[in-house]
């Protein structure tokens, strides 16, 4: 009998063994899933060649933002629409009912939706751990102390998004605006300063920003020689012309991606490295700037693009430099179909579990210089939210790409088609 009890106590004892150790597969099993969320960078880039239509949605965003300012801001517009788009994607994360659906329209996105997620992450960590670039972005929360962000919602913009979460005391604006600013200052090579003013943070209500920085150096693959830049005219328009200093590359034999149609002519440069490109977009004789904005979108953007061919050309290409105003993109925003989210009462609750807030101003600021060697960008977006208040045959035998009048640009992440940053030149000299 004392056997059988033994017996008894040995095999009940295995039994809670056996248990425990499914216990720890099933723990180890669970950490494997939220590791993903950890896994090397380089396995995530891998991943994106099977989510790279998403690029479509920042790119028609793009397309329709980029028009809306330059009906307004023109000459010499530049902008990140990847800035702007991610900046507005971690707001949306928090929206629902109406305002959600707005946002999902103008973004082209929706919630909850892991394959956009993977994109949001494989493509940061790109732009973040890819050794054959200069080139960053950074994300990140800046709250009202003590205000009651949800703690899921910020463990999704850190999950996904890479966002840090920072307390700040708005009712101090001064000191508020400055740590912000410094953040943005600090992410962007000090290229893009005082992109918050203390005037708009309100004291009483200031409740949440969300910001996004983006920086960008890269070098040509084939670069300009400095001793071919020389003076030559540029026209601004019909009736006026400048001298501008004009790269060259001229009578070589090498080869570039190119394509034209009836409106224009598309060259692509290419970065060291080969994963990021420029595309510039010439209007031919009897068309202008205008033509091609209005008319390009994200399919024919892809058109065009696919279309290219290696070609010699002779390429003149002026230095420039754009520096570009505070952009507010309200107006813009509510024009494409999410006013909801600047309206009092708009439905963020997915942040606070409440409608207590509304998106007060976007505000957007970018930089770009283009010379001999290559090129350096950045731009950053803040998403301000305040609480509710209580209230043919003659062609030459070899072509010519002379950029000597406006032009359309993009620089662009090739294996998702991901437009970082878009722009257009009225006047090289400004």
């Amino acid at each position: 009998m004392k056997n059988l009890k033994y017996k008894g106590f040995f095999a009940i004892i295995g039994v809670i063994l056996i248990l425990l150790g499914g216990i720890i597969i099933l723990n180890d099993s669970k950490n494997l899933d939220v590791s993903k969320d950890m896994q090397k960078p380089d396995d995530t880039i891998q991943n994106l060649g099977d989510i790279s239509y998403f690029g479509n949605a920042v790119n028609d965003f793009a397309f329709k933002i980029f028009r809306k300012i330059y009906e307004e801001d023109k000459p010499n517009v530049f902008i990140s629409p990847y800035s702007i788009f991610t900046a507005l994607a971690m707001t949306y994360e928090g929206a629902k009912d109406v305002t959600a659906e707005q946002m999902a329209d103008v973004l082209g996105i929706t919630q909850d939706n892991e394959s956009f997620h993977e994109y949001v992450q494989g493509l940061y960590n790109f732009l973040n751990y890819n050794k054959e670039y200069n080139i960053s972005t950074a994300n990140a929360l800046w709250i009202q102390e003590n205000y009651p962000i949800l703690e899921e919602y910020k463990d999704l913009i850190l999950t996904y998004y890479r966002g840090d979460s920072t307390d700040l005391d708005f009712s101090n604006p001064e000191l508020a605006a400055e740590i912000i600013n410094s953040w943005i200052e600090d992410k962007t090579n000090n290229l893009i300063q005082e992109l918050i003013s203390p005037a708009d943070i309100d004291p009483l209500y200031t409740a949440l920003v969300l910001t996004n920085a983006i920086y960008f150096k890269g070098t040509w693959q084939i670069q300009f020689a400095e001793k071919n830049t020389t003076e030559r005219p540029f026209e601004i328009s019909e009736q006026e012309h400048i001298d501008a200093k004009t790269m060259s590359l001229v009578n070589t034999q090498d080869q570039f991606n190119y394509t034209e149609n009836e409106v224009m002519q598309i060259l692509q440069l290419k970065y060291t490295g080969d994963e990021i490109c420029m595309n510039i977009f010439l209007p031919k004789e009897g068309y202008d700037l205008s033509d091609i904005i209005r008319t390009l979108n994200h399919k024919s953007y892809d058109e065009l693009i696919s279309s290219m061919s290696k070609t010699e050309l002779d390429i003149y290409l002026p230095k420039f430099t754009i520096k570009t105003p505070l952009y507010t993109l309200n107006d813009h925003l509510k024009a494409l179909g999410m006013p909801k989210a600047f309206e009092p009462y708009a439905d963020f609750s997915g942040m606070t579990g409440f409608i207590d807030l509304y998106i007060s101003k976007v505000l957007h600021k970018a930089y770009v210089q283009i010379n001999e060697e290559g090129t350096e960008a950045a731009a950053a977006t803040a998403v301000i939210m305040v609480r509710n208040s209580v209230n043919g045959d003659d062609a030459d035998p070899r072509i010519v790409f002379d950029a000597d009048h406006p032009f359309f640009f993009t620089i662009h992440h090739k294996k998702t088609g991901t437009i970082l940053f878009m722009g257009s030149v009225d006047d090289p000299s400004d």
